[in-house]
């Protein structure tokens, strides 16, 4: 059986996914922390682009070995799609090309997850190897910044397979492919 690759990101209303740390927390709540524990869990690697990459590799190590969330990222192994990286300085880390994505969904082992990455996202979806699309939808609008799907990715058939509402008010929403 292939692995799924399972992508999750923080979206504005507006579809601005840059930067959630500065507009996402005021709507981080049991069941938002629930639903992103649930995803990380599921997977047994992670997949993320070359600007994610550079964006955690300071910041995770940093952090208190005894939080679940810098245990979960520290600890699993990394693989960054990139055609410029070449050392990378976070532990289990290895770089990849696009091309080795679909190689690395048919090795033996558990699904691969995703956080944040949107080129990344995009490229997989063009490319028919994203299996799980999860959007945590916080109700507010940026306005301005890096949005899922500006690059027109063409027309791709989505099936909302799962969606449910936290208490405040965040949208999680599971697509697969039609």
């Amino acid at each position: 059986m292939m692995r799924k690759i399972i992508a999750g990101l923080f979206m504005s209303l507006d579809g601005v996914v840059e930067a959630p740390e500065k507009w996402h927390f005021p709507y981080l709540d049991e069941d938002v922390e629930r639903s992103v524990f649930a995803l990380l869990r599921r997977s047994e690697v992670m997949l993320l682009g070359r600007r994610t990459y550079e964006e955690f590799a300071p910041h995770w190590p940093q952090q208190d070995p005894d939080d679940p969330l810098a245990a979960l990222m520290n600890g699993r192994a990394k693989y960054v799609v990139s055609s410029t990286l070449t050392d990378p300085a976070w532990q289990n880390t290895t770089v990849i090309t696009l091309d080795q994505v679909a190689a690395l969904k048919e090795e033996p082992g558990g699904d691969i997850g995703m956080s944040g990455s949107p080129s990344l996202v995009e490229a997989l979806l063009r490319e028919g190897l994203l299996d799980e699309l999860h959007l945590l939808m916080d109700p507010v609008i940026i306005g301005t910044g890096r949005r899922l799907f500006e690059k027109g990715l063409g027309h791709i058939p989505l099936t909302l397979a799962r969606s449910a509402t936290s208490g405040t008010g965040v949208l999680d929403l599971t697509y697969t492919r039609a």
